[in-house]
């Protein structure tokens, strides 16, 4: 599968190849399903919290005698029964970590890449490097790539730090590094922008 390769003005200058190992495999829908509901239990933080009746303060009187009022036996205020008791079968933090299977991981993430591809959801620049920091610019050639009301997810190769900050604050955009993109933001993108060391470095990455 070939693309058009575009500048930064949106100009087409020539043409990639796409490997099919990465992005022309059947997409497997149960896999990716799989490791999406994994990904995002593993994203929980899991430190809601509430007291039980042992936890609340205060409570070590009884507050009122145990016969002849008329009232209903009480031995503390601190019951679950009570306005300011302890919470009953209420939520302690805990840990939603799990494991996946690195094979069941790697199937799932050319599914995601092979999915985009066969659905006209990739772009490729020649690059991306910004002189300085400015939202403006990114701004700029994403309009200048047609990617103007698409949920973005840029891929290029290093770490440039002028292209993180300007992507920082885009709803519509979110830059990460090829070599650690995840199915999830895959997925969750309308169109992955790769540069073309990012699609080199993927495909080295994933598509062995």
């Amino acid at each position: 599968m070939e693309l058009k390769l575009y500048n930064k003005e949106g100009s087409e200058i020539g043409t990639v190849k796409l490997s099919d190992e990465l992005f022309g495999a059947e997409p497997n829908q149960y896999v990716v399903h799989q490791y999406v509901v994994n990904y995002l239990s593993n994203q929980r933080q899991g430190t809601a919290s509430t007291k039980g009746r042992s936890d609340v303060r205060g409570g070590g009187k009884k507050p009122y005698r145990q016969k002849g009022t008329g009232r209903a036996r009480a031995g503390t205020i601190r019951s679950p029964l009570w306005r300011g008791g302890g919470t009953v079968f209420g939520p302690a933090p805990k840990s939603y970590f799990s494991k996946f299977p690195r094979r069941m991981k790697r199937l799932a993430q050319i599914s995601a890449f092979s999915d985009k591809a066969q659905n006209d959801g990739i772009r490729v620049v020649d690059d991306l490097t910004l002189e300085e920091i400015k939202t403006r610019a990114l701004v700029k050639i994403l309009d200048n790539l047609g990617l103007e009301d698409k949920r973005c997810l840029i891929l290029d190769e290093g770490q440039s730090q002028n292209l993180i900050m300007s992507a920082r604050n885009l709803k519509r955009a979110k830059y990460t590094r090829a070599a650690l993109a995840n199915a999830y933001d895959i997925l969750n993108a309308d169109v992955l922008l790769f540069t073309k060391a990012g699609l080199e470095k993927a495909e080295e990455v994933f598509g062995k």
